[in-house]
């Protein structure tokens, strides 16, 4: 008797690790294809089936709203057209996945106060997002503003 307890209580335990495993994997492919589709190839139509009605981007001093958090992607896309974020690292724990990327662009336009340079930036950035229910609930993000503040020739470089 004490054999079968075993089994099935390992059976049970392998069967939730496999459930969790799934569901990050699922919550990564989700992140993917926002990063991919959205962040990067401008897709805003995408945001309402990836991303949850009352989603938040919690910020440093404020928060934003879908709409505030859509409006300053758009902003980016009009400073850099050509820009491509590229998903490097994507981890996943629990309902949150974190991922390492880097964007490349070239700012020929204006968008978020950035007038257009015309020069290239490359930038890297974490995200951390919470995803409930297949949907991109929350999130947490920081990226490298001075470097491309720098590269744009709009702060002076160290010398």
């Amino acid at each position: 008797m004490r054999l079968i307890t075993t089994v099935g209580v390992c059976s049970l335990l392998m069967a939730g690790s496999l459930f969790a495993s799934s569901l990050q994997e699922q919550n990564k492919a989700i992140a993917k294809r926002a990063f991919e589709e959205i962040l990067s190839q401008g897709r805003f139509e995408l945001a309402t089936e990836l991303y949850a009605k009352d989603f938040i981007n919690h910020g440093l001093h404020s928060n934003a709203s879908l709409e505030e958090d859509q409006a300053a992607l758009r902003g980016w896309h009009a400073a850099f057209p050509d820009v491509v974020i590229v998903p490097e690292k994507l981890i996943a724990e629990g309902d949150l996945v974190t991922i390492y990327w880097v964007a490349r662009g070239t700012n020929t336009g204006t968008g978020n106060g950035l007038p257009a340079t015309g020069k290239k930036a490359e930038l890297a950035g974490i995200t951390i997002w919470r995803i409930a229910d297949g949907k991109i609930k929350e999130e947490w993000s920081a990226f490298d503003q001075l470097s491309m503040m720098k590269q744009l020739g709009l702060l002076p470089a160290n010398k």
